[in-house]
């Protein structure tokens, strides 16, 4: 392996684990659904989700490179500290929800292979795991860990995608020619909204941090890391798409559908093809949690930095808001596997998970778009038409979102 080569392989990190925990099973999902009812023929929509979700992140980090500042402390500064105010108000009901989502996920991952343990127990183990890896790993450990995941993740749903023989010349027009079957908009919106994770992008910034990546000659880097970790990403829900035409399951809603993927996967070619499917799924809800669990705490960490109005950065991991912060995430969310989640918690969380992506849009238009602020690192047209495909795509989701909950019931 040629010298250069090696120097681009380590460049790549923060990136990786930003898609490894964008990466879930509601991902998974939103692609199997998807695969199941219409076959290959929107696999082009995990083409256009994984561009939508690097040009988000990718201007989370020339923000950062220009300002040197957060993207949640160019918030407060530029738009005003009720928007950060504001924001953690919803970090709080999001952290909450998706934890418990998360530790439920990791449970029936575990369960599905060893059922002779439930699935709360697997869930608590994970979550108790992923603690004990962030509090006693450095952030270089973290990231090792994380290309890990995404290895395994990547590895094993295109091995297990390869086994469903698909045929890879009829589908390669479907990646490149949208097609829209009919009924199918509802579910194309959901896996390019699906591929890549939501409120986790802004952990980007932390990490970024963590490598000391500071300044205008650092861009490239975060062209290359997030180029390549999102093209996994957009793989990785073509593979899924692929393996539920493949398989055919019957059409579940909810984490169950994944198992019913593996189980008509076991039926077809084996239960090697199986257990391959299901130690992917794995690796992509436990990658998520530990990615959560390790990264969210730095942005609560800011917050509380920014209401002090403390000069310096403070390294999260230094503080104490960061521990309890992981503490929230880890221990109280156990509680959802035994109770269901209270209405009002699940409205205000899907109301505000539905406007964060659009608000995340414009406030990238309209602060990477100020000469003043962010000087050479301006955005390029293609990163203006990119952010505005995602605030439509977004903003739609979001009239959906709250037509479904008001509506709809």
């Amino acid at each position: 392996m040629s010298s250069s080569i090696k120097d681009k392989l380590k460049v790549l990190g923060p990136g990786i684990a930003v898609a490894a925990t964008g990466v879930g099973a509601g991902d998974m999902i939103a692609a199997a659904v998807s695969g199941a009812k219409y076959g290959t023929a929107i696999l082009w929509a995990a083409v256009i989700g994984a561009l939508v979700k690097f040009a988000l992140n990718e201007g989370i980090g020339r923000w950062q490179l220009a300002t040197g500042q957060t993207l949640l402390e160019g918030w407060a500064d530029k738009l005003g500290r009720w928007v950060s105010i504001v924001f953690a108000g919803y970090l709080l009901v999001w952290s909450f929800i998706v934890a418990g989502a998360l530790i439920a996920a990791c449970g029936l991952a575990a369960n599905s292979v060893f059922p002779e343990i439930s699935l709360a127990t697997w869930g608590i183990l994970h979550s108790i795991v992923a603690v004990v890896l962030v509090v006693y790993g450095r952030y270089s450990f973290f990231e090792s860990v994380m290309k890990f995941f995404i290895g395994l993740m990547f590895v094993f749903i295109i091995a297990a995608a390869w086994l469903t023989r698909p045929d890879w010349l009829a589908m390669l027009p479907s990646l490149v020619i949208p097609t829209i079957p009919d009924g199918a908009g509802k579910f194309l919106l959901g896996v390019i909204g699906g591929v890549g994770g939501s409120v986790t992008l802004l952990n980007y910034s932390y990490w970024i941090r963590e490598k000391n990546w500071e300044g205008t000659g650092y861009k490239s880097n975060i062209n290359w890391d997030l180029g390549i970790a999102y093209g996994l990403t957009g793989l990785f829900g073509i593979a899924i798409m692929v393996i539920a035409a493949g398989v055919s399951p019957e059409v579940i809603t909810g984490s169950k559908m994944v198992l019913a993927v593996g189980d008509r996967l076991g039926e077809i070619v084996g239960n090697t093809g199986k257990w391959i499917f299901l130690g992917g799924f794995w690796g992509a809800v436990f990658s998520s949690m530990l990615g959560v669990w390790q990264g969210v705490p730095y942005i609560f960490s800011d917050f509380m930095r920014l209401q002090k109005q403390e000069e310096a950065p403070e390294q999260g991991r230094k503080s104490p808001y960061y521990y309890g912060f992981l503490c929230y995430l880890a221990f109280p969310p156990m509680l959802l596997l035994l109770f269901d989640r209270p209405v009002w918690i699940v409205i205000i969380y899907s109301i505000c998970g539905a406007l964060f992506m659009p608000f995340l849009a414009i406030t990238l238009l309209y602060m990477n778009n100020r000469r003043e602020w962010v000087s050479s690192m301006k955005n390029a047209w293609y990163s203006n038409a990119l952010l505005v495909l995602a605030l439509l795509v977004f903003g739609y989701l979001c009239y959906a979102e709250v037509v479904r909950i008001f509506v709809d019931g």
